[in-house]
Order: structure tokens, then sequence, then C-alpha cells
């Protein structure tokens, strides 16, 4: 009995926690092909990337693909399990099927509109290759190291170029945008400036009151829109360090759930190197740390304060 056939079929999805850009060089890498090529496997359209392959072959492309980044899935290749099973009576009038060779792949079957093999559509793939060879005619021809060797026409050809934009090492630092990453001393810093620089903006809003309870409110009004827009940045790049959507800031306005998260974005440690928000943010500054503990000086103080005030007030007697 003929065993089953299997293909592998890629439409773009990705595996969780990996970025478009990371996976692109994972398969570029695996498959030594250049950017071309491998942007067209995220064209959002199904694509086999194998065929006519063993399931425990299957399964290992799979394994493969998965880490490269690419949520592949393998099908049935029924085009490739399908056989005929000739007679004897049939063999004695049946002439040989007329074969062929894939120009691009090389491999060899019967003559057919496509390659079974790579799935190519043999005469486009042709007419493909006459235009591409008029317009190397027209060109100038590329200077050529003594090094370089022609790459095989094939999914798997060594690498020309790296595919995508490399990202840099570490992200830049906006505080005025919800783009880009920061740790958790660098959050604390820049939520206490933040809130030394919104006092004394409040104080001279409060101070519009004295020139009349209109302009007194719209002041306020537009010192508080300020303040919540800035702070909401501010916790979007902290939740992009951690890897996840700024969007669960809104979980911070439920009543004691969001107490809890926000102690866990206090506590969780960013992304080892980069993530789908961007790279890494820069290592913090003496300034930062500074800041950062001026945080654990407020607590003790406030502490040390509500301790003192009821015994302060206990010996007057109403």
């Amino acid at each position: 009995m003929t065993q089953a056939r299997f293909k592998i079929v890629f439409n773009g999805e990705l595996m969780p926690e990996v970025a478009l850009e990371t996976a692109k060089d994972n398969l570029a890498k695996l498959f030594k092909s250049d950017s071309a090529r491998i942007n067209t496997l995220f064209s959002g359209s199904p694509i086999a990337l194998k065929r006519d392959l063993l399931e425990d072959e299957a399964d290992k492309y799979i394994a493969v693909l998965h880490r490269a980044g690419a949520k592949a899935r393998k099908e049935p290749d029924l085009a490739a399990s399908l056989s005929l099973v000739d007679t004897e009576d049939h063999n004695q009038n049946v002439e040989p099927a007329e074969t062929m060779k894939c120009p691009k792949c090389g491999h060899q079957q019967d003559k057919a509109i496509e390659c079974s093999a790579c799935g190519i559509v043999i005469e486009k793939f042709l007419a493909r290759q006459a235009q591409q060879e008029e317009a190397a005619k027209n060109a100038p021809a590329p200077a050529v190291t003594a090094t370089a060797t022609p790459a095989a026409h094939t999914p798997y050809a060594p690498p020309q170029a790296p595919v995508g934009e490399r990202l840099p090492e570490f992200g830049e630092l906006k505080p005025f945008t919800t783009d880009g990453r920061i740790g958790r001393l660098r959050f604390l810093a820049w939520t206490l400036v933040l809130m030394l620089v919104c006092a004394p903006i409040f104080g001279i809003a409060a101070a519009g009151f004295a020139l009349s309870t209109t302009v007194g409110v719209i002041l306020m009004i537009i010192v508080s829109i300020a303040l919540v827009v800035v702070g909401v940045m501010i916790n979007v790049q902290r939740l992009h360090d951690i890897g996840w959507s700024g969007w669960l800031l809104l979980i911070t306005i439920v009543p004691v759930v969001g107490s809890v998260f926000s102690l866990l974005m206090l506590v969780m440690p960013g992304t080892k190197g980069p993530n789908r928000y961007g790279p890494m943010p820069p290592a913090n500054t003496t300034a930062v740390k500074v800041l950062a503990g001026l945080w654990i000086v407020f607590i003790v103080l406030g502490v040390i304060v509500g301790i003192a005030m009821p015994t302060a007030f206990s010996g007057f007697e109403p």
C-alpha cells in the first residue's frame, strides 16, 4: 500500500510572541533566500513550501518552521498520493507517459502544467525567466567577487542578502508617545518627574480661580487632561516592555483587580532582547536610579507620618 504523502502549507501566520521581522529573518536564513522571495510568503494566501513528503519528513519540516516563527501546517498532498496501479492487461497496450524536468527545482515527473515538487506553473516560470534575462541584457553587469558562486533557483538557495530592516540594539526614548519600551526603574523615574512637574502647574491653574471661577475650571481641566494623556503614554510603554498590549491598561480602572495589575507592572521584568514593540530600552542612567530610589524615601516618610499623626492627636480630647 502506498504511504500517504503530505505538503507543507504556510499562509503568513506567526507563532505566538514572534515579531514579523524576526520571523522573516529566520526564514531567510532557513530557506537561504532573498527578501523578495520571503516577502511573498506573507501575502496572506496559502503557499505550498514543500510537497510530496512522508509524514515523518513533514513533521520535521513543521518543527523547524515553528522554531523559526512561521505557523506552518501539514496537509495531505492528494496530487502526490494518487497513484495508478497498472493491471497486466493494461500494460500490454499502454505507452510510457512523456516525462519532463522542472526548470526551477529539477524534479523529474510526468509532463504537466505544474511541478508536483515546488508547485510552480511551468509556462509562467519560463516566461518570467525570459523577461529577467531580457532585462539583464540591458542592465550593467554587476561586479563579481572571487568567492561569489551562482545561486541555485530553489527556495533553499544560499542567502544573498539579509531580509528586513535590522533593529538597533537599543530603542530610542520618547516619553510623549505610546511607541517604544521602558523598564521598571525608568517607569518609576518618569512617573515621579511627571508628578513633580504637574504640582506647580496645578498651582498656577488654581491661581486662575482668583480671576474667575470659569478661568480656574478651564485651566484645571486642561492640566488634568494633559496629565492623564502623558501618564497613559508612560504606562503603555511599560506594558510594551513586558510584551503586553497597551490596551491592557484599561484593567487598572477595575476596582481591586486594577490595583493588582498596577503592582504587576512594577515588578514584572521586561522582555530580553527585541519583541514585537521594538528593541530593548537603553540601560538605566544614574539619574534614573536616583529618581526611582526617591520613591522608597517617599514611602518611608509616608509611613512615618501616618503613624505619627494619630499619636500626636491622641492627647487632644473633645
